[in-house]
């Protein structure tokens, strides 16, 4: 029986990854990096970077053509994660859809658990 994936990616969020990956430096960028860092009304915040190596203990998740590595202090959680990417009147950016968020502060830019 195979584990569940630590984070899903939407078809909207791996488009836009690639989009992404295609401005990076060449050579230099593996994917994305996905962390929390601790900020914000609520205590955290997600965190999107280019990653430019694997450490140790991260996790890769490769999907729909892309590779989203989750630094290993953030995998707890961000299990079961799904990732999308929105581009609307209200927001532009990745949304991420968490069942371990006990819940968000009124702006909507961090969570806690």
């Amino acid at each position: 029986m195979a584990l569940p994936k630590a984070l899903n990616i939407t078809d909207a969020a791996a488009e836009r990854i690639k989009a992404l990956m295609a401005k990076a430096p060449e050579g230099e960028i593996l994917g994305l990096r996905i962390g929390v860092k601790a900020r914000g009304c609520s205590g955290m915040s997600y965190d999107v970077q280019y990653a430019k190596e694997k450490m140790k203990f991260d996790e890769v998740v490769e999907d729909k053509g892309v590779t989203v590595i989750i630094d290993s202090t953030a995998v707890m959680f961000l299990l079961g994660s799904e990732m999308d990417y929105v581009d609307d009147k209200f927001q532009t950016g990745f949304v991420f859809k968490n069942p371990n968020e006990k819940g968000r502060c009124g702006c909507g830019e961090s969570f806690h658990v």
